[in-house]
Protein backbone atom coordinates (compact mmCIF):
# COMPACT_ATOMS: atom_id res chain seq x y z
CA UNK A 1 0.00 0.00 0.00
CA UNK A 2 1.09 3.53 -0.85
CA UNK A 3 2.02 5.52 2.26
CA UNK A 4 -0.73 7.82 3.14
CA UNK A 5 1.53 11.02 2.61
CA UNK A 6 2.10 10.29 -0.93
CA UNK A 7 -1.13 10.61 -1.18
CA UNK A 8 -0.63 14.38 0.13
CA UNK A 9 2.05 14.47 -2.94
CA UNK A 10 -0.30 13.84 -5.44
CA UNK A 11 -2.98 16.30 -4.20
CA UNK A 12 -0.14 19.06 -4.35
CA UNK A 13 0.63 17.70 -7.84
CA UNK A 14 -2.88 18.24 -8.55
CA UNK A 15 -2.90 21.62 -7.36
CA UNK A 16 0.37 23.07 -9.01
CA UNK A 17 -0.93 21.48 -12.47
CA UNK A 18 -4.05 22.90 -11.64
CA UNK A 19 -2.86 26.50 -11.01
CA UNK A 20 -0.66 26.00 -14.36
CA UNK A 21 -3.81 25.30 -16.50
CA UNK A 22 -5.53 28.67 -15.23
CA UNK A 23 -2.02 30.20 -16.77
CA UNK A 24 -2.93 30.01 -20.06
CA UNK A 25 -5.43 31.72 -22.36
CA UNK A 26 -9.00 30.51 -21.99
CA UNK A 27 -9.68 27.04 -23.94
CA UNK A 28 -13.28 27.81 -26.19
CA UNK A 29 -15.21 25.00 -27.91
CA UNK A 30 -14.06 24.46 -31.52
CA UNK A 31 -17.11 24.63 -33.59
CA UNK A 32 -15.62 21.60 -35.91
CA UNK A 33 -15.75 19.41 -33.25
CA UNK A 34 -19.65 19.11 -33.85
CA UNK A 35 -18.77 18.36 -37.69
CA UNK A 36 -18.96 14.48 -37.56
CA UNK A 37 -18.40 12.55 -40.85
CA UNK A 38 -21.37 9.96 -40.44
CA UNK A 39 -24.05 12.46 -40.55
CA UNK A 40 -26.46 9.72 -41.98
CA UNK A 41 -29.81 9.52 -40.99
CA UNK A 42 -31.75 5.97 -40.56
CA UNK A 43 -34.98 5.42 -39.21
CA UNK A 44 -35.86 8.73 -38.99
CA UNK A 45 -32.86 8.82 -36.51
CA UNK A 46 -30.37 11.69 -37.70
CA UNK A 47 -26.54 10.77 -37.20
CA UNK A 48 -27.59 6.86 -36.99
CA UNK A 49 -24.65 5.15 -35.79
CA UNK A 50 -23.17 7.67 -33.42
CA UNK A 51 -26.89 7.34 -32.02
CA UNK A 52 -27.57 4.23 -31.33
CA UNK A 53 -24.05 2.99 -30.35
CA UNK A 54 -24.43 4.72 -27.30
CA UNK A 55 -27.02 1.95 -26.25
CA UNK A 56 -23.86 -0.29 -25.15
CA UNK A 57 -23.43 2.44 -22.57
CA UNK A 58 -26.76 1.76 -21.05
CA UNK A 59 -26.64 -2.24 -21.48
CA UNK A 60 -23.24 -2.04 -19.26
CA UNK A 61 -24.34 0.73 -17.07
CA UNK A 62 -26.95 -1.28 -16.26
CA UNK A 63 -25.33 -4.52 -15.94
CA UNK A 64 -22.85 -2.66 -13.61
CA UNK A 65 -25.58 -1.75 -11.23
CA UNK A 66 -26.98 -5.55 -10.89
CA UNK A 67 -22.83 -6.11 -10.35
CA UNK A 68 -22.91 -3.46 -7.74
CA UNK A 69 -24.90 -5.63 -5.45
CA UNK A 70 -21.61 -8.45 -5.21
CA UNK A 71 -19.23 -5.41 -4.18
CA UNK A 72 -18.62 -5.09 -0.60
CA UNK A 73 -16.23 -2.10 -0.50
CA UNK A 74 -16.73 1.57 -2.39
CA UNK A 75 -20.53 0.76 -3.00
CA UNK A 76 -21.42 4.30 -3.38
CA UNK A 77 -18.27 4.85 -5.12
CA UNK A 78 -19.01 2.15 -7.78
CA UNK A 79 -22.96 3.35 -7.48
CA UNK A 80 -22.22 6.33 -9.33
CA UNK A 81 -19.64 4.99 -11.00
CA UNK A 82 -22.39 2.66 -12.84
CA UNK A 83 -24.82 5.73 -12.89
CA UNK A 84 -22.79 7.42 -14.73
CA UNK A 85 -22.62 5.67 -17.29
CA UNK A 86 -26.14 5.13 -17.94
CA UNK A 87 -26.57 8.69 -18.09
CA UNK A 88 -23.46 8.96 -20.50
CA UNK A 89 -25.95 6.76 -22.64
CA UNK A 90 -28.73 9.00 -22.97
CA UNK A 91 -26.63 12.23 -22.77
CA UNK A 92 -24.41 11.44 -25.83
CA UNK A 93 -27.37 10.05 -27.68
CA UNK A 94 -28.95 13.20 -27.11
CA UNK A 95 -26.00 15.42 -28.27
CA UNK A 96 -25.48 13.05 -31.42
CA UNK A 97 -29.22 13.66 -32.39
CA UNK A 98 -28.34 17.89 -32.58
CA UNK A 99 -24.86 18.11 -31.90
CA UNK A 100 -24.29 21.55 -31.01
CA UNK A 101 -22.73 23.74 -27.60
CA UNK A 102 -26.02 23.25 -25.61
CA UNK A 103 -26.59 19.63 -26.21
CA UNK A 104 -22.93 18.97 -25.28
CA UNK A 105 -23.55 20.20 -22.20
CA UNK A 106 -25.89 17.08 -21.54
CA UNK A 107 -23.43 14.77 -22.96
CA UNK A 108 -20.17 16.13 -20.48
CA UNK A 109 -22.04 16.17 -17.70
CA UNK A 110 -22.41 12.22 -16.99
CA UNK A 111 -18.63 11.88 -18.09
CA UNK A 112 -17.82 14.02 -15.06
CA UNK A 113 -19.76 11.94 -12.65
CA UNK A 114 -17.34 8.91 -14.24
CA UNK A 115 -14.38 10.27 -13.94
CA UNK A 116 -14.78 11.54 -10.36
CA UNK A 117 -16.19 8.37 -9.51
CA UNK A 118 -13.05 6.97 -11.04
CA UNK A 119 -10.54 9.35 -9.11
CA UNK A 120 -12.67 8.45 -5.78
CA UNK A 121 -12.06 4.96 -6.70
CA UNK A 122 -8.58 5.08 -7.30
CA UNK A 123 -7.47 6.86 -4.33
CA UNK A 124 -9.23 4.32 -2.11
CA UNK A 125 -8.01 1.28 -3.98
CA UNK A 126 -4.29 2.73 -3.67
CA UNK A 127 -4.37 5.54 -0.97
CA UNK A 128 -6.90 4.91 1.55
CA UNK A 129 -10.37 3.71 1.72
CA UNK A 130 -12.29 6.17 3.82
CA UNK A 131 -10.50 9.32 2.10
CA UNK A 132 -11.30 8.26 -1.38
CA UNK A 133 -15.10 7.48 -0.13
CA UNK A 134 -15.07 11.34 1.32
CA UNK A 135 -13.85 12.84 -1.73
CA UNK A 136 -16.48 11.53 -3.85
CA UNK A 137 -18.86 14.08 -2.95
CA UNK A 138 -16.01 17.03 -3.61
CA UNK A 139 -14.92 15.47 -6.66
CA UNK A 140 -18.67 15.62 -7.99
CA UNK A 141 -19.29 18.68 -7.22
CA UNK A 142 -15.72 20.08 -9.06
CA UNK A 143 -16.83 18.11 -11.75
CA UNK A 144 -20.00 19.44 -12.64
CA UNK A 145 -18.36 23.04 -11.46
CA UNK A 146 -16.13 22.62 -14.57
CA UNK A 147 -19.28 21.87 -17.19
CA UNK A 148 -21.01 25.41 -15.55
CA UNK A 149 -17.77 27.06 -15.83
CA UNK A 150 -17.80 26.45 -19.65
CA UNK A 151 -21.45 26.38 -19.91
CA UNK A 152 -21.37 30.22 -18.86
CA UNK A 153 -18.33 31.67 -19.26
CA UNK A 154 -17.10 29.25 -22.71
CA UNK A 155 -14.00 28.12 -20.65
CA UNK A 156 -13.16 24.34 -20.85
CA UNK A 157 -9.53 24.72 -18.91
CA UNK A 158 -10.81 23.14 -15.77
CA UNK A 159 -13.37 20.39 -17.66
CA UNK A 160 -10.00 19.34 -19.94
CA UNK A 161 -7.66 19.15 -16.77
CA UNK A 162 -10.85 16.82 -15.26
CA UNK A 163 -10.86 14.76 -17.70
CA UNK A 164 -7.49 14.50 -18.77
CA UNK A 165 -5.07 14.15 -15.26
CA UNK A 166 -6.50 11.63 -14.08
CA UNK A 167 -5.27 9.54 -17.78
CA UNK A 168 -2.06 10.56 -16.72
CA UNK A 169 -2.09 10.29 -13.13
CA UNK A 170 -3.18 6.16 -12.79
CA UNK A 171 -0.47 4.85 -15.25
CA UNK A 172 2.04 6.76 -12.58
CA UNK A 173 0.12 5.31 -9.66
CA UNK A 174 0.03 1.79 -11.33
CA UNK A 175 3.79 1.39 -12.03
CA UNK A 176 4.21 2.19 -8.19
CA UNK A 177 2.52 -0.41 -7.32
CA UNK A 178 3.30 -3.36 -8.92
CA UNK A 179 2.41 -6.05 -6.46
CA UNK A 180 -1.36 -5.04 -7.11
CA UNK A 181 -1.31 -7.48 -10.03
CA UNK A 182 -5.38 -7.91 -10.13
CA UNK A 183 -6.10 -4.58 -8.92
CA UNK A 184 -3.71 -2.87 -11.62
CA UNK A 185 -5.08 -5.13 -14.27
CA UNK A 186 -8.75 -3.45 -14.65
CA UNK A 187 -7.30 0.54 -14.60
CA UNK A 188 -4.51 -1.07 -17.31
CA UNK A 189 -7.22 -2.84 -19.44
CA UNK A 190 -9.19 0.53 -18.97
CA UNK A 191 -6.26 3.05 -19.82
CA UNK A 192 -5.75 0.69 -22.76
CA UNK A 193 -9.72 0.69 -24.43
CA UNK A 194 -9.51 4.34 -23.59
CA UNK A 195 -6.52 5.05 -25.19
CA UNK A 196 -7.93 3.61 -28.14
CA UNK A 197 -10.90 4.75 -28.19
CA UNK A 198 -10.00 8.75 -28.38
CA UNK A 199 -7.57 7.64 -31.20
CA UNK A 200 -10.82 6.07 -32.74
CA UNK A 201 -12.48 9.51 -32.13
CA UNK A 202 -9.05 11.43 -33.67
CA UNK A 203 -9.01 9.98 -36.66
CA UNK A 204 -13.18 9.75 -37.18
CA UNK A 205 -13.02 10.84 -41.02
CA UNK A 206 -10.28 8.91 -42.04
CA UNK A 207 -11.44 5.33 -40.66
CA UNK A 208 -15.14 6.34 -41.76
CA UNK A 209 -13.46 7.11 -45.48
CA UNK A 210 -11.34 3.39 -45.40
CA UNK A 211 -13.96 1.38 -43.81
CA UNK A 212 -16.88 2.55 -46.86
CA UNK A 213 -19.29 3.92 -43.86
CA UNK A 214 -18.08 2.48 -40.38
CA UNK A 215 -17.21 5.93 -38.47
CA UNK A 216 -14.07 6.31 -35.93
CA UNK A 217 -16.38 8.20 -33.43
CA UNK A 218 -19.22 5.32 -33.69
CA UNK A 219 -15.90 3.03 -33.22
CA UNK A 220 -15.13 5.25 -30.21
CA UNK A 221 -18.34 4.40 -28.46
CA UNK A 222 -18.35 0.57 -28.95
CA UNK A 223 -14.47 0.08 -27.63
CA UNK A 224 -15.15 2.50 -24.64
CA UNK A 225 -17.99 0.23 -23.75
CA UNK A 226 -16.42 -2.52 -24.12
CA UNK A 227 -13.60 -1.11 -22.11
CA UNK A 228 -15.84 -0.58 -19.79
CA UNK A 229 -17.07 -4.13 -19.46
CA UNK A 230 -13.87 -5.22 -18.70
CA UNK A 231 -13.33 -3.48 -15.97
CA UNK A 232 -16.61 -4.41 -14.32
CA UNK A 233 -15.97 -7.59 -15.37
CA UNK A 234 -12.55 -7.75 -12.99
CA UNK A 235 -14.13 -5.25 -9.47
CA UNK A 236 -15.01 -8.60 -8.29
CA UNK A 237 -12.20 -10.64 -8.61
CA UNK A 238 -10.26 -7.08 -7.76
CA UNK A 239 -11.79 -7.12 -3.94
CA UNK A 240 -11.52 -11.33 -3.70
CA UNK A 241 -7.65 -10.56 -4.56
CA UNK A 242 -7.70 -8.06 -2.18
CA UNK A 243 -9.60 -9.53 0.32
CA UNK A 244 -6.76 -12.61 0.18
CA UNK A 245 -4.14 -9.96 0.84
CA UNK A 246 -5.60 -8.84 3.96
CA UNK A 247 -5.82 -12.62 5.37
CA UNK A 248 -2.31 -13.10 4.33
CA UNK A 249 -0.85 -10.49 5.90
CA UNK A 250 -2.68 -11.48 9.38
Amino acid sequence: MVRFKHLYTILTAIGLVLILVFVFNPIQQNQTYHAFCDSNEHFGIPNFWNVITNLPFLIIGCFGLLKNRTIQQNKLQYLTFFVGIVLVSIGSAYYHINPSDKSLVWDRLPMTFVFMALVSIVISDFFNQRTGNMLLIPLLVLGITSILVWNFTGDLRLYAFLQFYPMLAIPIILLCNKSKICINLKYWMLLLFYGVAKGLEYFDCSIYKLSNGVSGHALKHMFSAIGLLVFIMLIRKTYKSKQSLIIKNK
